[in-house]
This record gives C-alpha cells, sequence and structure tokens, in this order.
C-alpha cells in the first residue's frame, strides 16, 4: 500500500474506500428521493470495515451538507407542527444516545429499533394513520425516542418516517416532513458526537471525501422524485423501510450471536 495513502487513512484499506464510494452515492440517491435510510445504510455498510463508532459519526457528517441541500424542500413541504417538535427533542435526547453508542451493545439497540420499525411497518400497511391534528405530547415522546435511537445508533430516521407515514397528506407534505425529521435528528447528533471525541482525524478525512458523493446522490434522488418518482413516493418509502428493518436486524442479529 503506498505510504502516503496510509499516512492519510491510516489503516482503511483501498477497497473499504470503494466500498464507501458505492455506499455514498446509493445513500445520497435514498436521501433525495425518499428523503431517509441514507444513515443507515452508511452505518451498515462501513460498520464492517471501520466499526459502529467511526461509520455512525460519518454519516451523521456525510449527511449534514444535505440536510442544508435539502431544507427547501422541507421548509416549502413540511408541517411545522409535526417537524418543530421533532427537532427540539431530538437535541435534548441524541446526547444521551451518544453516552450509550459508547457504553451499551450495539447490536442489541438495533435488533430493537429494527423490531420496532418492522412492527409499525405492518400497521401502516394494514392501513393505521395518525390524525391531523396529534396531541403533543405524543409528538415529543416520538421525538424523544428518535432523537435517542439518533445518539445511540445513528438510525433514528426509519423511526421518524414511520410516524411521518402515519400522517395524512400528498407526497410532497410527507417527504418534506421525513426530509425535515431526519434533518434534525441529523443536526441534534453533531455536538454530543464532538463532545464525546467521536470525530477522530480519520472520521474527518473520510467524511470530506465522502460527502461530495453524498450530495450528488441526493441531487440526482430529489430529481427523480420531481419527475416521475413523486408518485411512486409511498410505496417507495415502505419499500425501503421494509428493506432497511430487514437487513438491520440479519446483520445485528448475526453480530450479537457472535458477540
Amino acid at each position: 500500500m503506498p505510504a502516503s495513502f496510509e499516512a492519510l487513512f491510516g489503516p482503511v484499506s483501498p477497497a473499504a474506500l470503494a466500498l464507501g464510494v458505492v455506499t455514498m452515492l446509493a445513500a445520497g440517491f435514498l436521501r433525495g428521493f425518499v428523503g431517509f435510510g441514507a444513515s443507515l445504510l452508511i452505518v451498515m455498510v462501513l460498520s464492517l470495515v471501520l466499526g459502529p463508532v467511526a461509520a455512525v459519526p460519518i454519516a451523521n457528517l456525510t449527511g449534514t451538507p444535505a440536510s442544508v441541500q435539502l431544507l427547501p424542500a422541507a421548509v416549502r413541504d413540511g408541517d411545522r407542527s409535526f417537524v418543530i417538535p421533532f427537532f427540539v427533542t431530538s437535541v435534548i435526547a441524541a446526547p444521551i444516545g451518544a453516552l450509550v453508542l459508547i457504553t451499551l451493545d450495539a447490536a442489541l439497540m438495533k435488533i430493537t429499533i429494527s423490531l420496532f420499525v418492522l412492527a409499525m411497518l405492518a400497521l401502516l400497511y394494514r392501513g393505521w394513520s395518525l390524525p391531523k391534528t396529534v396531541n403533543p405530547g405524543i409528538m415529543v415522546s416520538f421525538g424523544l425516542g428518535a432523537g435517542f435511537v439518533q445518539g445511540a445508533g445513528g438510525v433514528g430516521g426509519p423511526p421518524a418516517v414511520v410516524v411521518a407515514l402515519a400522517r395524512p397528506g400528498t407526497a410532497q407534505s410527507q417527504r418534506g416532513n421525513v426530509i425535515g425529521a431526519v434533518s434534525a435528528l441529523s443536526l441534534a447528533s453533531l455536538i454530543p458526537f464532538w463532545y464525546l471525541g467521536l470525530f477522530t482525524r480519520e472520521v474527518l478525512l473520510l467524511s470530506l471525501l465522502f460527502f461530495p458523493l453524498y450530495s450528488l446522490g441526493t441531487w440526482v434522488g430529489a430529481r427523480y422524485f420531481a419527475g416521475k418518482g413523486g408518485q411512486h413516493y409511498r410505496n417507495a418509502a415502505m419499500l425501503a423501510l421494509a428493506v432497511i428493518g430487514v437487513v438491520t436486524l440479519s446483520f445485528a442479529v448475526k453480530d450479537f450471536l457472535a458477540g
């Protein structure tokens, strides 16, 4: 391996970098089209080569520019009564979750989250929905839970998405709510990850390398939604949730049994 490469990226192999490139493009497309799933895909793949303590903050840093990139859609189409409580409560809960990331079994946490998401998805498929006006206490509870999960494993998006899809509205409004909630979760994790020292030199360098690819994928995904993708949004979002839930559960169970 060239000395200059190793000096920059340490133990990260060129094969791992190539895997990261493909992952970032796919994750960006997911974020741009359905508004979520990117962090979970990044964490799932990069954890195999870097470990979760590096993969989670990389997913957070590379996704932050996309949050700004997609912000106009969230402001234009999202429901403030949904997004604002999520933002405030996730900021409160994310630091607690970040402490869990470095102290508890990440595999067990992901098994629990995956089972919850799949159960809620089954309810969505059977027609469960929330009323247009929801008790603020319920929204605060969902925000606290999603923020905690985001800090603990970088996977707070799917629980938030389940709630967003359960609210009545057009594909544009549901996507706006999803983008707003996922962006809030991403931003809420920045300070606790920094405070806990998770933004290491390796994490920062890899994030700088990857975020242009993530942003490119996000742009392509957003363009697809604006074209023909919008009419398939809800089905695509539910399919993405199902795939993410099943795959994450499989990997988490494997890791838990191995540990």
